[in-house]
């Protein structure tokens, strides 16, 4: 009813007077530290305020603490930094406690450290009112170590029961320069081709610094390299480390490289480390094989017994193993050989017997591969020359030579041109002729009083004018010899026909008796022989005077004299004829008899047969001049020659299959215009027209057809024409 009612002062009050019964009632939670903060005591001061009547009265009620605040850091976390190494143990790093609303006993603080064997917390009561907070350092730091220390600082009061607050300490260890860089391998193995290209990566090298930093930034180089000629093949990569090839790696010059790389950090002063690179190269097949000469001995003598040494030989390639490999051969595969004599060395030796005529050089290759994939090859050319020895007599290119001379030929005439073939060379090639004075066949006389032949070049020549009629054919031996040591020779029989020419007139024989004959009368015979043969040595008889229709004629080849019809008175009682007597050579040579005939009764022809004129009777009988001994002494004659033509002709069947079988070459000096050569001016009737009046016949070619000549002989003179010049 009085209207009781509460006043504060100031806060809000937390409590309230209840208006019915008086009573002074909390109407909200009391909370010291709010209302009073840490003063203490804690009194609120209250009017109680009464209306009717009014009247004021003052109320003071003290709040008294609880611990109901824990102790709190100003914040959850502190971060501190700390120099390793070089903060020294004992140093103290001030720390900001914590704070406890509450007062008095519950405010009160102790502080403890999470167990660390580096820190501790210590408290300092100064004679302040607050007591100073501080971290302790026990022993040094070490950043690689530990480069952060996280501990938990706890600040408890004195309440019952206790309230605590922590806070984190971040504690972070600062860095200095006392750690040089490690790297993760102290020896790199690397293994490259050496065919590798430019800018090949080699290898990356990797370091590490514990320090931070500047301290903890690296920067690479080689250091030195093995051997210091490779420094210019490689490079690094200041920053990252990399390795790459420079230049080109070549096996057989250098197979292992030695890299010794340095990592430098940059703190002051500067710490480094180091480590090694060791290259292994390995081979490829780049190197060809190579073949020298280490000695030649050529050139080789053609008796060089087989198994002789004609030139050493050095093989080699730089590669290695299979790819240094090397297999050898020669080729062509004859007539030399290799054999290896020890590693890398070879003999080139003779396997066949030479023949310098046959092949006077060779060109030898010596072929090399070696055991690369692919594989490579090489060659060395070497040139063999063979050296002559004088193993080859001189030889003829006929064993017969067949040489046709006419007669009368001036002295000096070359006959032929002779050629041996010696197949050696230089001195033991060299050929000299010479006559070898075996007799003479066919007439008489040594063949060096005939022919002589020259030393060099084998030109056959006369010494004298040769006289067919002397000397038909002429056989001797032409002897050839080499200059080597000891001298070759080798001979060739040369047979020389001499040819007849016409150079004898008809000689007239004397006169013989004449016989009757049936029909015509036998007046006489003239006979006559001419020293020629053949052609030259054929003859006829003509009657030259008296011309016309007289009562006589002459036989063209007979030279009888008969009656050309019956005589009478009219032809009076002699008669002079003149014969000619012609042999067929160029120019025709002729001779005459003069026959003087006187026409007698038949009583008187008896008496004069004795005389050396010829007579002849009117009753037509007749008979030959000159007496009957004559005509028996030419019988014999004729026999005699006809023995020595058949053997003559033997002879020449004999030589003819003789140079039928021989080689056959040129005996004529050159090419000429047709010739005719008749039997006898190769010897086989050759005294048939000397030694008997006439011989006549058919003559036909038997055998195969010979080269040269025509196809048969001429009828009815047996002369065989030859239409190319042997």
């Amino acid at each position: 009813a009085r209207r009781l009612r509460l006043v504060a002062q100031g806060r809000r009050a937390s409590v309230e007077v209840s208006g019915a019964s008086g009573a002074l009632l909390v109407s909200s939670r009391l909370d010291r530290e709010e209302l009073c903060g840490k003063s203490a005591p804690c009194e609120l001061r209250l009017e109680v305020l009464l209306e009717r009547p009014l009247r004021v009265f003052h109320v003071q009620l003290e709040v008294t603490d609880i611990n109901d605040n824990a102790p709190i850091f100003p914040a959850a976390r502190r971060n501190l930094s700390i120099a390793e190494l070089t903060t020294m143990p004992g140093s103290r790093f001030p720390l900001e406690g914590a704070t406890d609303a509450d007062i008095g006993a519950n405010a009160q603080l102790s502080y403890t450290l999470s167990p660390s064997e580096y820190f501790k917390i210590e408290e300092e009561n100064s004679k302040s009112r607050t007591t100073s907070l501080f971290l302790i350092l026990r022993k040094p730091l070490d950043r690689e170590t530990m480069p952060v220390h996280r501990l938990l600082l706890t600040a408890t009061d004195g309440g019952r029961p206790s309230l605590t607050g922590t806070m984190e300490l971040v504690i972070s260890v600062l860095d200095v320069n006392d750690n040089a860089p490690q790297f993760n391998q102290s020896v790199y193995n690397v293994v490259l081709l050496e065919n590798a290209t430019q800018g090949t990566l080699v290898a990356r090298v990797n370091a590490t610094d514990s320090d931070t930093g500047i301290y903890g930034e690296l920067v690479y180089e080689i250091d030195t390299t093995i051997p210091p000629s490779a420094g210019d093949l490689f490079s690094i990569d200041a920053n990252s480390g990399e390795i790459r090839l420079t230049g080109a790696l070549d096996f057989e010059t250098v197979s292992l490289y030695e890299l010794h790389i340095k990592g430098t950090d940059k703190g002051t002063p500067p710490l480094s480390g180091h480590c090694k690179l060791v290259l292994e190269v390995l081979d490829v097949n780049d190197n060809a094989p190579e073949v020298w000469v280490t000695s030649l001995s050529v050139p080789v003598p053609e008796d060089a017994s087989v198994g002789t040494v004609v030139a050493l030989l050095s093989v080699s390639d730089r590669d290695s193993g299979e790819n240094g490999r090397v297999r050898c051969w020669v080729w062509p595969a004859s007539p030399f050989g290799l054999e290896a004599t020890f590693a890398g060395s070879y003999s080139l030796v003779l396997r066949e017997a030479l023949d310098r005529e046959r092949v006077s050089e060779y060109e030898v290759e010596v072929r090399a591969e070696d055991g690369g994939a692919p594989a490579l090859r090489a060659s060395r050319g070497l040139r063999v020359p063979v050296s002559d020895v004088n193993d080859n007599a001189p030889a003829f290119a006929q064993a017969v030579y067949t040489v046709l001379a006419r007669e009368n030929n001036a002295a000096g005439a070359e006959l032929a041109r002779l050629w041996a073939r010696d197949p050696d060379e230089a001195g033991n090639g060299r050929v000299s002729y010479s006559v070898w004075d075996g007799g003479v066949s066919g007439g008489g006389g040594a063949a060096g009083s005939y022919v002589s032949v020259d030393a060099e070049s084998g030109r056959l020549w006369a010494l004298q004018p040769l006289d067919y009629e002397e000397l038909q054919v002429l056989q001797f031996e032409v002897r050839a010899v080499d200059a080597g040591e000891p001298p070759l020779s080798g001979n060739a029989t040369v047979q020389l026909f001499v040819l007849d020419e016409n150079d004898n007139a008809p000689a007239l024989l004397p006169p013989a008796g004449s016989a009757p004959e049936a029909g015509a009368v036998v007046v006489a015979k003239i006979r006559a022989v001419d020293a020629d043969s053949g052609y030259n040595a054929w003859l006829r008889y003509e009657l030259w005077e008296p011309r016309g229709k007289g009562p006589f004629r002459v036989g063209l080849y007979s030279g009888e004299v008969s009656t050309a019809r019956a005589l009478d008175e009219a032809d009076g009682p002699r008669q002079r004829l003149l014969i000619v007597v012609r042999d067929h050579g160029e120019p025709a040579r002729s001779a005459t008899a003069t026959l003087s005939v006187s026409l007698l009764e038949a009583a008187e022809a008896a008496l004069a047969a004795g005389s050396s004129s010829s007579s002849l009777s009117r009753s037509a009988a007749g008979a030959e001049l000159g007496p009957g001994a004559a005509s028996a002494a030419t019988n014999v004659w004729l026999v005699v020659a006809i023995c020595a033509v058949s053997s003559l002709f033997l002879l020449a069947v004999v030589l003819y299959g003789a140079s039928r079988w021989a080689p056959r070459a040129a005996v004529l000096s050159g090419p000429g215009p047709t010739t005719l050569v008749c039997a006898s001016e190769v010897g086989s009737w050759s005294y048939s027209q000397r030694h008997s009046r006439s011989l006549h016949g058919i003559f036909i070619l038997d055998g195969p057809n010979v080269p040269g000549f025509g196809v048969g002989f001429d009828y009815p003179y047996g002369c065989l024409q030859v239409s190319n010049v042997l």
